[in-house]
This record gives structure tokens, sequence and C-alpha cells, in this order.
């Protein structure tokens, strides 16, 4: 969950470091530092933002060709100046930055100090700099890179690996388990990062680590092998991002640009795949197994946090446009309780990174008992979009904010049209139905951007009157249901309120006691079919002076007479009605957020990429 970047090159590589850290700051903000070779090796890192460490190295005049550079978010020992990243051997001449976790760090470290090592910091990752140190100094006739191979094989763990070695000046060598890495080919340059918003600007060509491999670069040449020593010839991709992307393009933050960007987003994600002529769908990433998921024995559907959601909202979609049974699975429980899945059976696997540590592990183990397996995820080239057996691109574009706002809108999306060409394909859904979602479908990113214009404004001054309430509740049934989930994540996550989303009948079996005059409750009443139990609910709640915020539709005057604050919001199918109830959610979070002084774009103890289990 931290975020590497390095560089070797004519630039002043403080310079491409900083820049790039700034770039990957949503990956981990506890700490950051950079080392360079520049005769001997240097290091700046310390506590707090990059922007701290980019005064550091501005008053200290550091340069140099050739560096690497970390920003983290803590595993292994608190936040502090000595346990930020890099790491040195004991000499001084090795540093290492690392994105995972060493799980065996705590018996290799014994070890180490039996031999006369001593530690500085509390971190797993310091202890590969002294391993790589003690075994290159133990081990007659090995190069530095053989070195690293003899390290790694004794490490038990996750890794993005980045190092430098003083007596190697002129290169920088990377290794990857687990845990993302890229190398960014320039004109007589050479760049490495985490995910490409650090390269972009300076290159489209990349190489993409697997598992198990590690790359020796140079100025103007790289070479991959296994750590196995096995020389390999990796393909260069070419990325579909731009610099402008990236950038927040006049918003106050990168949340805000991205709930903005949804009408976008949610057509990109449509573009190609959907036709308003045919009243067709056509999902080239999975057509070639789409028969093996309609005659599934089993359809399991796992993901995490925001993506979990969308999951639930997966089960709904499928059992209704298609007939399809499917069970939804937290993707870190998935694997260690023995699943009963294989073959005949589909896995689908969601995440907006494609690096979701829990929800790889997940895919693996279902791939290892040979069930099928599928991916929704956002960023090409990502290890999820190239080990599932076949998938579906968001095409959402780069999410930078932690919280994840239109991720959750474009996996919804994929989840419809799935279940759409599913139902299609199984004579579940007639040709005049197709005509009616289609249609209906086409028609949601002006739906939303209907929202953003009209609503934005209230919902504003609406949360000046809720910035400092202590507890939220969020109400929803049927499709509505994990929405509430995930209006509540949202203010959790940027606001820090305690906030718990609930099936509306559910409130009856506990919540309601929590329900007085200083609780506000959103509840969520846009879906018809469910309409008439949600005003009993919203009954229940003013019984005992619960405050009452509803999600509606504009003609639905039953629940507007009852809300004390309401959000009106267009009509459409019940089950596309999560595309657009989502929206005033994600804006009352934000604005809550910006009015408590909460760093939005990246709230405490989060990360972007949750790449460690």
């Amino acid at each position: 969950m931290c975020g590497i970047v390095g560089y070797i090159g004519e630039r002043n590589a403080p310079d491409v470091l900083i820049k790039g850290l700034k770039r990957l700051e949503y990956r981990g903000y506890d700490s950051a530092g950079i080392a360079i070779i520049n005769g001997a090796l240097v290091f700046k890192k310390g506590k707090g933002k990059v922007q701290n460490l980019h005064k550091m190295i501005k008053d200290s005049g550091l340069s140099g060709k050739i560096g690497i550079g970390h920003t983290r978010w803590a595993t292994h020992g608190e936040p502090n100046d000595v346990n930020s990243h890099p790491h040195l051997s004991e000499t001084g001449k090795i540093a290492v930055v690392h994105n995972g976790i060493i799980e065996n760090y705590n018996t290799l470290k014994k070890q180490l100090i039996k031999r006369g090592r001593t530690f500085q910091s509390q971190t797993d990752t310091e202890v590969v700099a002294q391993l790589l140190e003690e075994i290159l100094h133990a081990s007659k006739g090995i190069d530095f890179e053989q070195a690293i191979q003899l390290t790694l094989k004794q490490i038990v763990g996750t890794y993005g690996l980045a190092i430098i070695n003083a007596d190697t000046p002129d290169c920088i060598y990377i290794a990857r388990k687990g845990s993302p890495l890229l190398l960014g080919i320039g004109e007589g340059e050479m760049f490495i990062a985490s995910d490409a918003s650090p390269i972009v600007e300076y290159t489209n060509k990349v190489v993409y680590l697997d598992d198990g491999e590690m790359a020796t670069i140079r100025q103007d040449s790289y070479s991959v092998k296994t750590i196995e020593d096995v020389s390999l010839t990796k393909e260069v991709h070419e990325l579909a991002i731009s610099l402008g992307e990236i950038e927040k393009a006049g918003y106050p933050h990168f949340m805000l640009k991205e709930i903005f960007e949804q009408p976008r987003s949610i057509a990109d994600c449509m573009r190609g795949r959907i036709s308003t002529q045919t009243h067709s769908i056509q999902l080239g990433g999975i057509e070639d197994v789409i028969d093996d998921l309609i005659n599934a024995r089993r359809v399991v559907i796992a993901a995490c946090g925001t993506s979990w959601h969308s999951a639930l909202l997966g089960e709904y979609l499928f059992e209704y446009l298609a007939k399809t049974p499917v069970e939804v699975e937290y993707a870190s429980e998935f694997r260690y309780r023995d699943p009963l899945i294989g073959p005949g059976d589909v896995l689908l696997v969601i995440s907006q990174s494609g690096e979701t540590a829990d929800t790889i592990a997940a895919m693996r183990e279902a791939k290892k008992r040979e069930a099928l397996v599928l991916g929704i995820c956002n960023v090409v080239g990502s290890t999820i979009s190239r080990e599932t057996d076949a998938g579906v691109f968001t095409h959402a574009g780069p999410e930078i904010g932690v919280a994840s706002t239109k991720a959750f809108t474009a996996q919804v999306v994929v989840l419809i049209m799935m279940a759409l060409a599913t139902g299609k394909r199984k004579g579940v859904l007639s040709q005049q139905q197709m005509k009616g979602y289609i249609e209906e479908l086409s028609k949601i990113p002006a739906k939303v951007e209907y929202i953003l214009e009209h609503t934005d404004a209230a919902i504003r001054q609406m949360a000046g009157l809720f910035t400092y309430a202590p507890n939220f509740l969020y109400l929803g049934r049927s499709y509505n249901f994990p929405v509430a989930l995930e209006g509540a994540l949202k203010l959790k996550e940027i606001s820090y309120i305690h906030a718990e989303g609930y099936p509306a009948a559910e409130m009856k079996h506990g919540p309601i006691a929590l329900i007085d005059a200083m609780m506000p409750v959103v509840v969520i009443a846009a879906t018809d079919h469910t309409n008439d139990k949600m005003i009993s609910n919203i009954e229940e709640v003013k019984a005992r002076k619960g405050r009452i915020i509803s999600i509606m539709n504009d003609e639905n005057s039953d629940v507007k007479a009852l809300s004390e604050f309401h959000i009106s919001i267009p009509a459409t199918k019940d089950c596309f009605s999560p595309l657009l109830t989502v929206i005033p959610l994600q804006l009352l979070s934000y604005y809550i957020a910006v009015n408590r002084g909460c760093n939005v774009d990246q709230p405490r103890n989060l990360a972007k990429s949750v790449t460690v289990e």
C-alpha cells in the first residue's frame, strides 16, 4: 500500500522522484524518503507528507542522476523518521524501498542480530537491506544481482522492491512478488513505479513485472529474469492514460473531480458495448466464456470494500435480470474457509486497481481449484487483468481519491451489462425487454449530470447542518441496501463520523435503539417496488424524533412530506437506481468532510490500493 518510484537518466533524480511521489501519495502518506547515488549513497526521509520531504531536499541541495523514492502506509512500526523508507544496510551502501509485508522478518532479524548486525528501525523492510548485505559479503564469487536472488529466496511474504547499491552506481534493481511494479522506458532514461501515474509525463512505454520476476535497470537498457535466474523477454505495453487525467483540473480535491466525472465515466464504460439501434450488448472480454457463465454450477462474486458493495448489487442484478443464482463473498475471507469451488464454477472478482491483495488471493485460490475466474477492474496491465481467464475493464479512468466514487458506478454499469447479456443469451429477457433496459441505461449519464447540476448546492448547504453529528444511519431496501452500505462507508472513510448502513427492515432489530433527536437518518427511497415499506420505516424513525434526509424520486410526495430534508433525483428502472442514488451520498460525505477540515483525498490510516493482507 506504499508508493515506489525510481529514476536513472540525465535529469536531476530528486526532482523526478519528488514529482513522482506526489503523484503516488494516495498510496500512502505517513512518511516519505529518497535515496540518491552521487559518488556516495545519500538519503533524505522523514515523517509526514511528501511536501515536507520536498522542502528538506530543496534546502539540502541534493542532486544526482539515479535514485529511488518511497511514500509509506505503515504496517510495521509507527510512522516516524526512523521507520521511513528508504532503509539502509549497516554499511550505508545499500538502500531499499519496499511495498508489501515480509512475514518471516522477525526470524530473519533475530538471526542477523546474532551475527552482529545492528538494526535502526522497527520495520520488516530493513531486514531486506541487512540480509542482502550479509549474503553479499558472506558468499564468495557472486555479483549483486545474484545476492538479490539469494535474498529473495529466504524471504516469505509479499514485496515490490527497488534497490540501489553505491558499489554498482549505474543500476537500479527491482523485484516483485504480490505487489505491483512497472518499468517505464524513455529515451536514454528509465523509470520505475508502483503504477503509471509518475511515469505518464515522460513515457507511454511500460513493462509490467510479474510475480517472481526481477529486473536490472541501466540508463539505456534493462534485463528481466526470474529469481531462479531464467532470462525473460517481456512485452512492452503502451499506456492508455494521459497526464490530464491525473491532475485536479481546477477542482479543490480529486474526490470532487471524480464525482463530477461520473457522467463521462459511465458513458465511457458503455461506449461500444451497448447499441441503442439493435438493443444489444457486446462485451468482447467475456464473449468466449459467456456460455460457461450461463451454464455455471455456481457463480460467486468476491471483492473488498466499495467493490464488495458493487458485488452485492451484482447478486441482485444477476438474479433478477438473468435468473442466475449468485453468492457474494468477502475476498479477505474466501480462501481461509476452504471454499466449495471447483471445475464448473465461476468466480467473478472485482477490484478498482486490479492489485487488491485479498482479491488476488481469492482469484488464485479459485484458479488452483480449476474454477473459471472472471475479473472486473479499472487498470489495464494490473495483476487481476493479466491473471483472470477473462474479464471486462470499467474504463473509468484513473481514480486518485482514496475514497472510491466513479469506480463504484462503473463497476455497477459493467455488472448491469453482464447481467443483461447473460439474461438475453439464456432466453430470460425478450428483445422487447432488452429494448427497454438499453434505452433507459443509455439515459443514465444524462440523469447523473442532472443530479450533479441540480443538487450540489443544496447538499453543500445541508452538509453544514450535520457536520458535527456524532453518528449517521443509512437505510435502503432491495437494490438500494448496498447503496446504504456504500453511503455509510464514504462518510466513515473521509469525515471520520461513525456511520452504519442497514436494510431498512432490519432497523427494528437493533439500530432503532440508537435513534433520537440527534441522529440523522439517510433514507434511500427511490425504488418503486419497495416505496410503501420505506414510508413505514420513515414513520418509525420520525416517531422517535430521528432527523430524516431522504433520497427520493421527483414525484414521491409522500416521502417528501415526511422528510426534514430531501434530495430529488430523476426516476429510472429500479435495478438502475443505485447509479443515481449513490451520487447525492457521495456529495454529502464530501462536503461534511470538507467542513470538518479533513484531508478528503488522503484520509487518515487509509491508502488507495490495498496491496497487503
